[in-house]
């Protein structure tokens, strides 16, 4: 097909601009295992001072930043709490209790995507030699479902979290969806939690690369379970430069992709045989199911028609930074020849 591909299955899927190119191949260079990669030193320490935390440690993958948070929080044999459908518990392989023998309490969201107060406190265990030992609890901002969960709602999980004398990390994998979405400078979320993991390869366009923050001391930790995990690189400054460059240059630029996303809502509701999972687009994502037809036959005359999307159960559409209204208008006639 000479007609462009229109992919919509993730913002994982985005290439690096020229600018994004520039700047990796202008990085300083260093051993990052020894902590002498300047690049990747001003990327932690930028990432620190954005989330409102003492310091930060770059990872290679968020799924692996989400581990290290973990195995730093929890020793074998403990709990961590997390929603039913989150990342960390659901598309992480299972790393938590493959590798550090740690049991997840999962729990169902609530339609606004926060898990219920009342639900993690009843969650919690006593400490009695029949249980798991609570020791954390694991939010997601944005969820899965691309919602933003309000600040308000962080707090009082925060203090929660305090009284029962447990730790609390946030997935924040597009935490600056959530800012954008909120109309908030992403501290605000960020600086509630003991740990944080922020992924760069999202709508921010890096090639590679999340940053785990949280206090010096948690640090220590995470670097020791990092170079447990695999997760040291050495010249890996290219890389440190592009997140940087995303910093700098597209955070700014999401609330275009929440626009997009809405407009792509707008276009798809001419369809009729389309039921929404949501009443709008949420942050960067367009939920649906097919009230007619195979899912199946839907995903396939997607893809010989240059389309492409996840799901089923829902159908997930994500918007990019290299996706305009163009593209939109391209994907929504080629799809409507399923639906005429």
């Amino acid at each position: 097909m000479t007609e462009p591909i229109i992919d919509l299955r993730s913002d994982t899927v985005t290439q690096p601009c020229e600018g994004m190119k520039q700047a990796m191949l202008a990085a300083q260079l260093g051993d990052d295992v020894y902590g002498e990669d300047p690049t990747v030193t001003a990327l932690q320490e930028r990432m620190a001072e954005m989330a409102g935390h003492e310091s930060a440690l770059y990872f290679p993958s968020g799924t692996q930043s989400n581990l290290v948070a973990l195995l730093s929080h929890c020793q074998r044999g403990d709990e961590y709490i997390v929603a039913q459908n989150a990342h960390t518990y659901k598309f992480e392989g299972g790393g938590a209790a493959a590798l550090g023998g740690i049991q997840p309490q999962p729990i169902e969201r609530e339609p606004n995507g926060i898990l219920a107060l009342e639900k993690i406190e009843a969650v919690i265990k006593e400490d009695d030699i029949h249980f798991a030992k609570t020791r954390l609890l694991a939010l997601e901002n944005t969820t899965t479902e691309g919602q933003a969960v309000v600040v308000d709602y962080i707090v009082e999980a925060a203090e929660l979290c305090r009284a029962h004398k447990i730790n609390i990390h946030l997935d924040g994998a597009r935490v600056f969806n959530a800012a954008a979405a909120l109309g908030v400078d992403v501290s605000q979320i960020t600086r509630h939690f003991d740990s944080v993991s922020i992924c760069l390869s999202k709508g921010l366009g890096a090639p590679v690369g999340s940053v785990l923050c949280g206090s010096q001391e948690f640090m220590e930790t995470a670097r020791r379970w990092r170079k447990t995990v695999g997760g040291g690189m050495r010249q890996c400054g290219m890389l440190a430069a592009a997140g940087l460059f995303a910093l700098e240059n597209n955070v700014e630029r999401l609330k275009d992709d929440h626009a997009l996303a809405t407009y792509l809502f707008g276009q798809l509701k001419q369809f009729k045989d389309i039921e929404f999972a949501y009443g709008q687009a949420n942050t960067n994502m367009v939920f649906f199911n097919l009230a007619r037809g195979s899912v199946d036959e839907f995903h396939r005359f997607g893809k010989q028609n240059g389309v492409l999307f996840n799901g089923p159960n829902p159908i997930r559409m994500v918007t990019h930074k290299d996706l305009s209204k163009q593209h939109i208008d391209i994907a929504v006639e080629r799809l409507s020849g399923f639906f005429n």
